[in-house]
């Protein structure tokens, strides 16, 4: 491969290299008055309200899965820890840090991908940053994001408004995500085409709140650690327990084979399309209509509920009612099953 067809040192040195895969690559494909100017900072209008922002890194390997890619992910990922804060999502920055060697027509795919997943979510890519690492001291592309977003008349949720008795939904099949990832990255053919859940979830947000903002009490997107980690995070903060039934989980039967062969637990798998709701239980039907109604939700079911704390010391634990009728507790990592998910 000729240099003049991928990363080099020369693109993060600040010259003309650098200016010319600004101007290549992403000014045209993010495309925003603010970015064009090559300012050093972004000058926003924002609506008169209080602010959310979230910022996040993504080194998913690899680059691109079954379902998505780094630059979808990227987009997807701060799109939701925005939306699921009861925000809307307004803009983001992208800050790449690219490897030498790396081929241009890479970088160009990841951008354009995030500027497609930029439109549909409604944000809009505004600044950002690039930088260059040596060969061998990255691993291709690094992206880096900060979402803003307006939170409108205030915070919906927050820990302190869940109560024993609320319901935990979700929005569909749990685990995609990670299971598409560790295919494509061990080589595992999946003769099920397993693909990534990835996807921006502010418009399935948005239209549930819009029918039941008061009686959702909290929202958390379980990605890496998977449902596990999301919900003893929810139970330790909450100081109550959440209690699961394996009967009601929707675990795909490819999903389940796969890691019951690889000695994996499905409810670690990280999910990039998927939104955990605690909801006041006279909601529960309303919200469940609400969200099947929406394309990324149509699966969406209840998975368990909120119970009073049962043990009188430290905070409230996660436990699952096996097929079995026993009960067993979820504990908060899982053995770290699969790092650089996202």
């Amino acid at each position: 491969m000729k240099e003049a067809d991928i990363i080099t040192l020369a693109h993060g040195h600040g010259g003309r290299a650098m200016n010319d895969l600004i101007k290549n690559i992403f000014l045209p494909a993010f495309g925003h008055k603010e970015l064009a100017k090559m300012g050093d900072a972004a000058l926003l209008e924002i609506p008169q309200a209080s602010l959310a922002v979230s910022t996040d890194s993504f080194v998913v390997n690899p680059l691109f899965f079954p379902g998505g890619d780094i630059g979808k992910l990227a987009v997807a990922g701060t799109v939701n820890d925005l939306a699921v804060s009861g925000a809307t999502p307004l803009y983001l920055t992208a800050g790449f840090i690219m490897e030498e060697g790396c081929p241009l027509t890479t970088v160009a795919k990841i951008a354009r991908s995030m500027a497609r997943e930029a439109l549909e979510a409604g944000i809009a890519i505004v600044a950002g940053d690039t930088k260059v690492v040596e060969r061998g001291k990255g691993d291709g592309v690094f992206i880096n994001t900060t979402g803003v977003g307006s939170l409108g008349f205030g915070p919906v949720v927050g820990y302190e408004k869940i109560q024993p008795g609320d319901s935990i939904l979700i929005n569909g099949d749990m685990g995609l995500h990670g299971m598409a990832v560790l295919s494509r990255r061990h080589g595992i053919e999946l003769e099920s085409g397993i693909t990534s859940d990835c996807a921006s979830l502010n418009g399935l947000i948005r239209q549930v709140l819009a029918g039941c903002r008061e009686e959702v009490k909290f929202m958390r997107d379980p990605t890496r650690g998977g449902a596990a980690a999301a919900l003893t995070e929810i139970a330790a903060a909450s100081g109550l327990d959440i209690l699961l039934d394996e009967r009601l989980l929707p675990i795909p039967a490819e999903v389940k084979g796969y890691c019951d062969f690889l000695g994996l637990d499905p409810l670690y798998l990280a999910n990039e399309g998927k939104v955990l709701l605690v909801i006041d239980p006279a909601a529960r039907e309303k919200a469940l209509r609400t969200l099947r109604s929406h394309p990324l939700g149509t699966d969406s079911c209840e998975i368990g509920q909120v119970k009073e704390k049962s043990l009188p010391k430290g905070e409230g634990r996660v436990l699952l009612k096996t097929l079995y009728g026993g009960t067993r507790e979820i504990a908060d990592d899982g053995g770290l099953q699969l790092p650089r998910i996202c």
